[in-house]
């Protein structure tokens, strides 16, 4: 959420900021009706004030033994159109909150325009194969470690079930990524993973992306990501400036309705209603929150390094990022199955846009109050990793290559078909 001073007192910046994203609309119409609001909010007061000076009448006259019987009759009416006012005004409140609420966050000036995103560095190079590469759900599928056609009798469509070798490529790959966030000063935390709509109105995700997210009957949510309750851990919170920057990591399951992704990937792990990611969340100061968005994605890419995975990474354009972000890197990961780059993690500053929502601020050495600018990356995605494990790994005989660095995790060097597994 904007401050709205700003955007009143500079609308032609916000404006133009607004436009690359095909938003400056919306912020006029806020404005329109914003500028109502305080028109109401002008005559209430006025209203209020002549209430009072009325009232003030109507005593001096009874205590000189006056009729006061007119100034009685015009209270009664001003009453009526105060009440009428006050509940205009409120209406118009509510109104002009929800429009605030809908504008977007500003791009960054340096992301490229329109819808192709725009390449910073490539690490490794592709794996060559002397042999088809396969892709992931079919290699899984063949060493007896994914079954998507149980998965599917239980629940449905787009869902996995990790068998073996494969429930324990995704536990080492949880516990692998937590240890190397957690070796870098990361504090691990263990949240909920049902939340309530405050929680996400605070993050972004509502009210406009209401039909993504899986509610329970009791009115709670499912999260999509991490992101959402590590950082409401905040919410409502004054943090000391000695403190910042707060940085955790956080292991949770995510649950996403994929809602208009009707014929995408619909095979393999690349989009499920649930699925496992480890998160990387920062609170910092306003002046030092892009040097961070530079280290949180760095701190996402140690992972792919240290797999030795091939992978990209790229500024987002502004036809195509998230609604609260102002600046976002998406980390992309080769399948060699599809020839080409998939994202693994996307990570974003959210300057002070989250914090407003959410209420987060900190007290600086002067004693001012300031809202704290939030940012997050997943570190990774785990059933993309495995995805791109199982690809970039795979042997002619079928097995799959573990890299060194999960090794330790594993305990082996490769998986293969074990005899006697279940069908």
């Amino acid at each position: 959420m904007h401050d709205p001073k700003k955007l009143r007192e500079e609308t032609a910046e916000y404006r133009r900021r607004l436009a690359r994203r095909g938003a400056a609309e919306l912020l006029d119409a806020a404005l329109a009706v914003d500028g109502r609001r305080l028109q109401t909010l002008r005559r209430v007061e006025d209203l209020r004030a002549e209430r009072n000076r009325a009232t003030e009448e109507i005593a001096k006259k009874r205590k000189a033994g006056e009729d006061a019987q007119a100034d009685i009759e015009r209270m009664r009416t001003m009453g009526e159109d105060l009440k009428a006012s006050e509940a205009a005004l409120a209406a118009l409140e509510e109104e002009v909150q929800g429009l605030w609420l809908q504008i977007p966050n500003y791009p960054a000036d340096d992301m490229p325009d329109g819808e192709e995103p725009r390449e910073e560095r490539v690490h490794f190079t592709a794996p060559v194969f002397d042999f088809e590469p396969r892709p992931h759900w079919e290699i899984g599928t063949a060493l007896g470690i994914l079954d998507f056609d149980r998965a599917t009798r239980m629940s449905g469509s787009r869902f996995a079930l990790q068998r073996g070798m494969g429930a324990r490529l995704e536990r080492a790959l949880i516990n692998f990524m937590l240890d190397v966030h957690t070796g870098r000063g990361y504090e691990e935390v263990l949240p909920p993973f049902l939340v309530q709509e405050p929680a996400l109105y605070g993050t972004g995700q509502l009210p406009k992306f209401r039909e993504d997210m899986f509610q329970t009957q009791t009115g709670h949510f499912l999260i999509s990501t991490a992101e959402i309750p590590v950082t409401n851990m905040h919410r409502e919170e004054i943090l000391d400036a000695k403190d910042l920057p707060i940085r955790y990591c956080a292991y949770s399951a995510c649950f996403r309705s994929e809602a208009g992704s009707a014929g995408r990937d619909t095979r393999g792990l690349i989009r499920l209603h649930q699925f496992n990611k480890v998160e990387l969340v920062h609170f910092t100061r306003p002046e030092e929150s892009m040097q961070a968005l530079e280290q949180i994605v760095r701190d996402a890419e140690e992972i792919l390094q240290r797999l030795h995975l091939h992978y990209r990474v790229v500024t987002l354009p502004t036809g195509d990022y998230g609604f609260s972000a102002h600046k976002t890197y998406d980390i992309e990961v080769w399948l060699p199955s599809a020839n080409m780059f998939r994202e693994i993690s996307s990570a974003t500053n959210f300057l002070d846009f989250q914090a407003r929502r959410a209420n987060i601020r900190y007290r600086d050495e002067d004693g001012r109050v300031r809202f704290v600018h939030t940012l997050n990356a997943s570190g990774l995605a785990v059933g993309r990793t495995m995805a791109a494990i199982l690809e970039q790994y795979q042997q002619a005989d079928g097995s799959v290559r573990i890299p060194d660095a999960l090794q330790p995790y594993m305990g082996t060097d490769r998986i293969r078909r074990a005899e006697g597994a279940a069908q």
